[in-house]
């Protein structure tokens, strides 16, 4: 198969256009198929291109860590700032020129994180905001207009980021930071409303992530784009946010035994949706919850003394039967579903 860097480096020379970069990498996939099995794992995923990518990342969390505690000493603001400096100048070497893949992900988050703490101290000392919202889990010190200010602010140098590596995950940093902005918009408008539905809020912000998600998986349906990517890294930051609203939404105010079986339900369902769309992420998010309402129910039934093993056994046997038998359960879905809907998906020849 065309190696994706050798297609990124025809593009930005003009050699091809995107699109001819796309067909190529459709056509290598189908003539590799001719000669050799389709591999068991279709949710492929780049994180690191050879050991060199480790040993890297170790080099960028000692450096950077001993450049936090050195500039964290003198002040604080400047460390975030210089944080931030230096993970761009890093990334013009190990992201643009070595395109190195687990470097180029602990890179931008470093970026995003420095980003928004640096925004955040100098929009507070600039307005000198009190904390409007008191003292809410939501927004914890934060005043609602410096929430929003430093979202905004995190969301428009990770676009600029973004122009410069286009590194997957800067896509759902950036999206990450335009759903706290939503929140900081909501809370400066009525704050107690804001703190009243904030779960109803994280639930609709992480449905509206989940449908980018699957706009980027929709348009790259054989998934051998940089698009599938991103889709990625956007369902994982859309999984939390939909299901810890849904599960704490069904157990507050109540015994976690008298709600496990709705739990379960939930984790259920979720599990249809990551096998439909074939991705684990969402099934992932809901293991935590899912374990606890199992080993409530283990403990009414009796088996206090072996709450813990059963719980970890019978998660991970799901989890291994799930694996072993994706795609058949996967074709099995996808035939239930019209035939327009099913042939967009992701790998749709399992429908046939």
């Amino acid at each position: 198969m065309i190696s994706e860097a050798v297609l990124e480096q025809g593009v930005a020379r003009g050699i091809i256009s995107n699109q001819q970069a796309t067909d190529l990498q459709v056509l290598a996939r189908e003539m590799d198929a001719t000669t050799a099995p389709e591999p068991e794992d279709d949710e492929k995923l780049r994180f690191i291109t050879g050991f060199s990518d480790i040993f890297v990342t170790m080099g960028l969390a000692l450096f950077t860590g001993a450049l936090a505690y050195l500039t964290g000493q003198w002040d604080t603001e400047a460390m975030w700032t210089i944080l931030a400096i230096a993970a761009w100048l890093l990334a013009e070497f190990f992201t643009r020129r070595r395109r190195m893949a687990l470097p180029s992900i602990a890179l931008l988050a470093l970026y995003a994180v420095s980003v928004l703490g640096a925004a955040n101290l100098f929009l507070t000392w600039a307005f000198g905001a009190p904390n409007e919202f008191g003292a809410s889990r939501l927004l914890g010190s934060m005043s609602p207009g410096v929430l929003t200010g430093t979202a905004l602010t995190t969301a428009a140098l990770t676009a600029l980021h973004y122009r410069r590596f286009r590194v997957p995950i800067t896509i759902a940093a950036g999206t990450a930071a335009l759903a706290l902005a939503a929140v900081g918009i909501l809370a400066s408008i009525s704050p107690e409303w804001a703190l009243r539905y904030s779960k109803v809020i994280t639930l609709l912000l992480g449905l509206a992530v989940f449908a980018l998600a699957m706009r980027f998986d929709l348009s790259d349906p054989e998934r051998v784009t940089r698009r599938t990517d991103i889709a990625f890294w956007l369902h994982l930051l859309a999984a939390p946010m939909i299901v810890h609203p849904l599960i704490a939404q069904l157990s507050e105010g109540a015994e976690i035994a008298a709600v496990a079986p709705a739990i379960l339900a939930v984790f259920l369902a979720l599990g249809i949706v990551a096998v439909v769309i074939d991705r684990r992420a969402m099934l992932v998010s809901g293991l935590a919850y899912a374990g606890y309402a199992l080993a409530s129910l283990f403990q009414r039934v009796g088996f206090t003394d072996y709450t813990t093993p059963l719980t970890v056994l019978a998660l991970g046997a799901f989890v291994l039967l799930l694996s072993a038998g994706w795609r058949p359960v996967r074709a099995a879905f996808l035939r239930l579903l019209p035939a327009h809907l099913a042939h967009r998906l992701p790998h749709p020849i399992l429908s046939s």
